[in-house]
């Protein structure tokens, strides 16, 4: 018999921080709570690490039910834990990276008001994001997703007093819910054919299905659709990505952890745990594939005219998810996967570099205002060198590994996801370097602290960040050069190869893989694309970095539409946002609620009104009019009583 392996705690224990820290931590000092929520996001961590440590002795997959849920006929829904190399991985990533950016915070968030709230919501986030990867169903993953979604609107929104924060909030809350509605149409549909939302049932029955003729394609293809939609609500894809670049409002840390490590992957990790519904619908795989292309493309062409710092890192993020949608959706999901665990390291230490140079420079993120920060703040230089370098898919960092694999397997599956691909490496290189050099190199630009923006760290010049926030840089700095070693030689791909071997069937559909020598061809295409984009930037923002205005001034409206995001957001509002406030406005509240709902309560008290004002006048306390109304009644019941008699 499998041992127990209490994975639940790997959830719980987060909740336990948050829950002490919600409730309690307004009464403690902040080493207090900062003790508080590192020491049960360690202990998370820590209880992870053992669970690998025995991985190997486990029969895989592994399934700890916790307790009964949902009884409703035969349609039953535990509260499961399930435990294989997907689930691994994904546990791995996030209590590691979460718990370097936990210590992280605390340096970077020492200064803030409610600090003990911000790190009751960190610990939250952990919760849900962990019910989220460690769920043994659907609607458990369901519960997860969803908590995910409300910590992150609680963290973007953290600085409340904040408008922008708070719209940005709002902003990711809804547009995630849009997605959401698709998942959820998803979920009723495999318990209306399969009759279970459990993974290894649904699986199961599928498989069990198509053999028998009792499950089509077309019920899986719209299955796997509404599935993407889903996704692509939360992993910012095409057209659900608007929410993504707003959430930069929130804390640098919140944009680290949430929206380059973790919650934004959870789409990823839903197509590639569903994969065997995707395998068996090929025209929903090509849904997956030609999003993430398009988002990848799309995003990075943003991203190469952004000055924000955040911002250009927020489009980056949107540009790789679509590189990992892109892998999916050629069936390659453990590339997808490596490339998801690489950029958690690189895109983790970029984050959380540019809030190292964040606090350097007092506040501001205006990379205008920047410039020759390399020797105010060396340790920072450096580590955001080896993101950069690592991002760019430079040989041989981490991002190199991942996306090469990414780009051969498109390459074998479509030659344009490829040259896409490609073409969106040479955009990634450019507009990194581009932050690289605007950010490090050349004369300091801005002073103390940029004007217009609060000096939240308040320390005067330019400064190096404290060791607790330069010790998870580096320690992600290492993982960003070396951790793409663990896929040389297809080793995190046959490690991964137990929970995908559905995959196997598409694969075999495929063109024949191309040898050796073309696949060390188009690796050095995506690297010499690399190089150029990395040339170009050299060229344009450290040897004549007056040439950036003279082409933004050529080009003109066009430049203009890219800075602008080709004014998707306005396009937005004008297109929905404010028709539905508008209708909402005349129709629901105007028309509905105060013409009809408060017109029927107003109108009854007013009829009530005059019936009792009618009978107020009756009452004139006059006894002879009294008399009178007696005598009257009198005669109408007299008369009445001999009509009846005469009839």
């Amino acid at each position: 018999m499998t041992p127990s392996l209490h994975l639940w705690l790997i959830a719980v224990l987060p909740l336990i921080g948050a829950a002490i820290n919600g409730l309690l931590g307004r009464r403690f000092s902040r080493q207090t709570v900062a003790a508080i929520a590192l020491g049960f996001c360690g202990a998370t961590f820590v209880w992870v690490l053992f669970v690998a440590a025995r991985f190997s002795s486990l029969e895989i997959p592994h399934v700890e039910i916790v307790a009964p849920w949902i009884r409703s006929g035969g349609f039953l829904v535990n509260f499961e834990m399930y435990l294989d190399q997907l689930t691994l991985v994904m546990a791995l990533v996030v209590t590691g990276v979460g718990f370097l950016i936990h210590i992280y915070s605390i340096g970077y968030m020492w200064e803030e008001g409610g600090f003990y709230r911000f790190f009751s919501y960190l610990n939250l986030f952990m919760f849900f994001m962990l019910t989220l990867v460690l769920a043994g169903n659907y609607l458990q993953m369901f519960i997860g997703w969803e908590g995910v979604g409300l910590a992150s609107y609680l963290l973007i929104g953290f600085w409340f007093t904040k408008d922008a924060a708070a719209a940005a909030g709002k902003k990711a809350f809804i547009v995630n819910r849009i997605g959401d509605f698709g998942f959820l149409i998803a979920l009723f549909l495999m318990i209306k054919h399969f009759g279970s939302l459990d993974f290894l049932q649904v699986f199961g029955r599928v498989e069990s299905g198509l053999e028998q003729g009792t499950v089509s394609v077309g019920l899986l293809t719209t299955i796997g659709i509404l599935l993407m939609v889903g996704a692509a609500g939360k992993s910012a894809q095409i057209p659900l990505y608007v929410w993504l670049p707003d959430a930069m409002e929130g804390p640098t840390p919140v944009s680290a952890l949430i929206h380059a490590a973790t919650m934004v992957t959870a789409g990823v990790y839903m197509v590639a745990r569903s994969h065997l519904i995707f395998n068996h619908a090929p025209d929903a795989l090509t849904v997956v594939a030609v999003v993430g292309t398009l988002t990848a493309l799309y995003a990075a062409t943003i991203g190469i005219a952004q000055t924000d710092i955040k911002k250009v890192l927020a489009y980056s993020t949107i540009s790789q998810l679509g590189y990992m949608f892109m892998a999916c959706g050629v069936a390659a999901y453990s590339a997808g996967i490596f490339h998801l665990m690489t950029h958690a390291f690189f895109k983790g230490l970029l984050f959380l570099a540019a809030g190292s140079v964040i606090h350097a420079v007092g506040g501001n993120q205006d990379m205008r205002s920047m410039g020759g920060l390399k020797h105010y703040i060396p340790v920072t230089f450096w580590t955001m060198t080896a993101g950069t370098l690592a991002i760019a898919g430079i040989p041989p960092l981490a991002g190199f590994f991942s996306k090469d694999e990414i780009l051969w397997q498109a390459y074998q599956s479509n030659g344009a996801y490829w040259f896409l691909g490609v073409v969106t490496a040479f955009l990634t290189a450019f507009y990194m370097f581009r932050l690289w050099y605007m950010t490090f190199f050349g004369e300091y630009r801005g002073g103390a602290a940029g004007p217009g923006h609060d000096d939240r760290h308040g320390h005067g010049a330019p400064h190096e960040s404290p060791n607790l926030m330069l010790v998870p840089l580096i320690i992600l700095a290492v993982l960003s050069v070396v951790g793409g070693w663990i896929g040389i030689q297809g080793v995190f791909e046959h490690f991964l190869a137990p929970v995908f071997n559905g995959g196997k069937a598409l694969a075999e559909a495929t063109p024949e893989a191309a040898g050796h020598g073309t696949e060390f061809l188009l690796m050095a295409l995506s690297v010499t694309a690399a190089g150029l984009g990395w040339y170009l930037a050299h060229v344009l923002y450290y040897r004549r970095p007056e040439l950036p205005a003279r082409i933004a001034v050529a080009l003109g409206e066009f430049y203009q539409a890219v800075v602008h995001k080709y004014y998707v957001d306005e396009i937005y509002a004008a297109l929905f946002v404010r028709p539905l406030v508008d209708g909402s406005t005349r129709i629901l509240w105007h028309g509905v609620d105060q013409g009809v709902i408060d017109a029927a309560v107003n109108d009854s008290a007013q009829g009530a009104r005059h019936v009792s004002d009618a009978a107020r006048h009756m009452q004139s306390g006059n006894l002879r009019s009294y008399a009178g109304w007696v005598a009257a009644g009198g005669a109408v019941v007299i008369a009445y009583m001999i009509w009846m008699g005469v009839r």
